[in-house]
């Protein structure tokens, strides 16, 4: 069965019934420029965030602030997200209460508010918070900096994870978090302009990632790997027409935990190779393991099933990676140390199954990859 099916109707916005009071939506964006001074690659992400929609009003509500903590009032605004990871890293945040934001609820979907905007194949926008506005306000939970981007996407490859995202379990809230990955390889191209340097995204070296998570918490352990540049260390031929993605940690189904279950695709030069718990007539198995040290996060993903086996040893530079910040839509923090980055470095080694026998496929590096892990306890 593929999991290289997009479908629009999975990235509209979801935020209705009890969702709508208790209940986030973000479409995340992340790629790589190059610095029109000095020729120098950088990643790059852009993320639009919308949280309580039916407790909304003219201005943003934040879940932070002590008065709200104190009167159990929950956060509702959009938060247009954006920044870069590597040296300068920066996450900035612009919020807007949700009588300023314009949103086409169905598919194809599109948001906007004021110079903010995204859809299915443009971006544009622009954030800007001074040094004593990011001081004087945590409830930002961001940093300072400025940021402006014009982007057009083309997403070529989904990662469907099938029917635990499909109509009826959506309507039926089942899930706390949803994951839908309607662009694992996009092709970005525009301009970014970052703190008064120039960027351009090239649609050849973007190595573009598009997805969409929804629910009302977070999962924990998060766990998130991604890339489209993808070299075999067989041959030394870059694979045009390949990427990964894996993603979970501990997902709930009716507030039911299922401990240590991940989602995972690869998608090997035109052929699918998929690894899906939610299919359970897959028979997926999958162990992994993540940890940070001074230095570094580490991962280590092995999933199979009766077809196929893929192992994934990823490892990322604390220094190139944020603490991302989200507040839940219940107004809490639970993640305060959710490593995200772009720059991970990785290889992974895949086997097809052949009358139960295991047949060597490929030994892949990849590199610009995305990259989280958190765990928090509750």
């Amino acid at each position: 069965m593929s999991f290289n099916i997009q479908d629009r109707s999975r990235d509209a916005f979801m935020l209705d019934g009890s969702f709508a009071t208790e209940g986030y939506d973000w479409w995340w964006h992340s790629f790589t420029a190059v610095s029109d001074l000095t020729g120098m690659e950088k990643q790059f992400f852009i993320e639009f965030f919308t949280c309580n929609p039916a407790l909304g009003g003219d201005e943003p509500v934040f879940g932070q602030l002590p008065e709200n903590k104190a009167a159990g009032i929950h956060p509702s605004y959009l938060m247009v997200k954006a920044g870069c990871w590597g040296e300068g890293k920066c996450q900035l945040h612009r919020f807007f209460g949700w009588n300023e934001v314009t949103i086409q609820r169905g598919a194809p979907f599109s948001i906007q508010a004021d110079d903010c905007y995204a859809s299915d194949t443009e971006l544009r926008g622009s954030v800007s918070v001074a040094e004593e506005e990011s001081a004087a306000h945590p409830e930002y939970m961001c940093d300072s900096g400025s940021m402006a981007w014009e982007l057009t996407i083309e997403k070529l490859d989904a990662f469907n994870v099938g029917y635990g995202a499909g109509k009826p379990m959506r309507d039926a809230k089942a899930f706390e978090m949803y994951w839908h990955a309607e662009g694992m390889k996009s092709r970005f191209s525009g301009h970014i302009l970052l703190n008064g340097e120039s960027f351009s995204v090239k649609p050849e070296r973007s190595f573009g990632y598009a997805d969409k998570n929804w629910g009302r918490g977070f999962t924990s352990p998060w766990v998130w790997l991604a890339s489209s540049s993808l070299t075999s260390l067989v041959t030394g031929r870059k694979l045009t027409n390949s990427a990964f993605d894996i993603g979970g940690g501990r997902p709930k189904v009716y507030g039911v935990p299922f401990d240590r279950k991940l989602l995972g695709a690869f998608l090997y030069e035109g052929e699918q190779f998929e690894f899906n718990f939610s299919k359970f007539w897959t028979a997926t198995k999958t162990r992994f393991a993540a940890k940070e040290t001074e230095n570094e996060i580490f991962w280590a993903v092995m999933q199979e099933t009766p077809a196929a086996a893929m192992v994934t040893k990823v490892r990322c530079k604390k220094e190139d990676m944020l603490l991302i910040n989200y507040e839940a839509p219940d107004g809490s923090k639970l993640h305060n140390r959710l490593w995200n980055g772009g720059n991970g470095l990785g290889e992974i080694t895949l086997y097809r199954r052949v009358h139960g026998r295991c047949q060597f496929v490929d030994r892949i590096r990849a590199d610009h990859i995305g990259c989280e892990y958190g765990v928090y306890d509750k």
